[in-house]
């Protein structure tokens, strides 16, 4: 007589599939992640010869117009600004190196020293304005500032 074996229980968890989702949700979020500072407003930035890659801070202040300054994606007018500067705690301030300053080209030149006044009176002083760079004639050299 013969009899039949009976199947043993698996006793050791396969981690590969496990790993595979955990990497898959890294870059899922490592991607969309870079998405979420810049809000979705379109801007005609100033040109310049001398402009340099600005790096993405934590902190982009895009400036449209008196009543339409967003930092991040909430839109806020200038008091509105500082009040939301004055309520980042000291913790979030040291993670912050710099902030990215943008704005339409043909916005006051006023305004810009107004948003800046606010950075200031805010204790933010490491301000990168972002600029597109300029058109150059086959001739010129772009980018370079001496």
């Amino acid at each position: 007589m013969q009899f039949r074996r009976r199947p043993q229980p698996i006793s050791v968890i396969n981690l590969i599939p496990m790993v595979d989702v955990v990497f898959t949700i890294v870059i899922f979020f490592m991607v969309t992640s870079t998405f979420i500072v810049t809000p979705a407003i379109r801007l005609n930035l100033p040109r310049s010869t001398t402009a340099t890659s600005t790096p993405l801070g934590k902190l982009v202040v895009t400036v449209e117009g008196p009543d339409a300054i967003y930092l991040n994606r909430t839109r806020y007018n200038l008091a509105g600004l500082s009040a939301a500067l004055a309520a980042i705690g000291p913790t979030e301030r040291t993670a912050i190196d710099s902030i990215v300053l943008n704005g339409n080209e043909t916005i006051p030149y006023n305004l810009v020293i107004q948003v800046l006044d606010v950075l200031r009176r805010n204790d933010f002083k490491n301000v990168n304005l972002q600029l597109r760079p300029a058109e150059t004639s086959p001739g010129s050299r772009a980018g370079s500032a001496r």
